[in-house]
């Protein structure tokens, strides 16, 4: 019994059932390089924690800026577009929200970095399950 259960976990381990990767995204919003991380791969419907990670053109941390997570569905027949905003709160080197996903499907992203009079912006979309 043991043996198999040994086998077992090393199987898990090895196929990466037993340890989810997050949802990672790499995009450029002006002259910044941003990493958004989603801490569910998929996202699902429901609280999703969310963190940004804004550096430069040369590669330094930007810990100084305000960082908006802008989230949306679209208009579906017989139902309106959803919006929703969310500030991030900087934590050492990343800007950390949650994004309440109220309903399965095709969520549009944007993080909106405001700094010294200047807004960038990184779009992507991520399917809620």
């Amino acid at each position: 019994m043991k043996k198999v259960l040994i086998f077992s976990l090393i199987l898990l381990v090895s196929t990466g059932i037993a340890f989810a990767k997050d949802y990672e995204i790499n995009k450029k919003a002006g002259d910044y390089s941003v990493t958004v991380k989603i801490d569910r791969n998929p996202p699902v419907v429901g609280d999703n924690a969310i963190s940004v990670e804004v550096q430069d053109a040369a590669g330094k941390f930007v810990t100084d800026a305000k960082v908006m997570i802008d989230y949306s569905m679209p208009a579906m027949p017989g139902m309106p577009p959803m919006n929703y905003k969310t500030t991030a709160n900087l934590e050492g080197n990343e800007y950390k929200a949650v994004m309440n996903l109220s309903m399965s499907g095709p969520w549009n992203i944007a993080v909106k970095i405001k700094k010294g009079g200047k807004t960038s912006t990184a779009k992507f979309t991520v399917d809620a399950h």
